[in-house]
């Protein structure tokens, strides 16, 4: 079963869960130009701040617009890059932080494979209202378990390939992500992949997303809590800065 994504998704889900955000930069952009009955801003000033919160608002959306509307991201193609031959792929797992726009697309990926899908949201540790407002609207895939960060109730060395993607940024405790991503290497084959994409803190997300970009982490963060010393991005130009591992 292939469920298709709508035209421009991405954005809206951005403005959805975001809402609180846009509400409060809008509210602040009209006091400003308001003020200007009150205040004698200088005009240069008041331009420029009301271009900054312009940007604030807008850039966010059109980069989540290229990124998950228009780059091809869903359409998975960037995985033969990752995996090579997908045949003898055998057991998969997706894991997501109680939103989930990627699993009826794996299976459709990989018709001859198991797939499991895990969700470890949890709702006393991970409170965003971002990520409480996608779980309310999120399209759960057929038998999801729940499950601890720290404890994916799977055997030793049984999964081909853990996919997490855009989740685990989700966990913003230090030693909750060292044992996640260690569950995540007990559970897969001595050849097996755990394939992780994420936006990382750094310039140019910052450009993206501005303070946005706080919610994220860096490369030098993820290389931390990696068990593995070989993570590499993938070399993709239509995917800026959003890097599997």
């Amino acid at each position: 079963m292939e469920m298709k994504r709508r035209p421009f998704q991405g954005v809206l889900n951005i403005l959805s869960f975001n809402r609180h955000f846009y509400f409060f930069g809008i509210g602040v952009l009209a006091l400003l130009i308001a003020s200007r009955w009150y205040v004698q801003w200088s005009d240069t000033f008041l331009w420029l701040v009301i271009a900054a919160f312009m940007y604030g608002l807008l850039m966010p959306l059109l980069v989540s617009a290229y990124v998950y509307d228009f780059s091809g991201f869903y359409k998975f193609d960037w995985l033969k890059k990752v995996i090579g031959d997908d045949e003898t792929v055998e057991r998969i797992v997706n894991i997501n932080a109680g939103f989930d726009e990627t699993s009826f697309i794996l299976e459709s990926k990989f018709p001859k494979a198991v797939l499991r899908v895990f969700d470890f949201y949890n709702q006393k540790r991970h409170t965003e209202p971002a990520i409480i407002r996608a779980r309310k609207v999120t399209l759960f895939y057929p038998n999801t378990q729940s499950m601890e960060s720290d404890a994916i109730p799977l055997e030793n060395a049984s999964i081909d390939i853990v996919f997490l993607l855009s989740a685990v940024h989700e966990i913003r405790l230090h030693d909750e992500k060292v044992r996640f991503l260690k569950e995540c290497h007990r559970v897969i084959k001595p050849d097996g992949k755990v394939i992780m994409v994420e936006h990382l803190r750094d310039l140019p997300n910052f450009v993206a997303f501005t303070i946005g970009f706080t919610h994220f982490f860096s490369r030098a963060t993820w290389k931390k809590h990696s068990l593995r010393q070989d993570l590499r991005p993938l070399k993709k130009r239509s995917l800026p800065r959003l890097c599997p591992f």
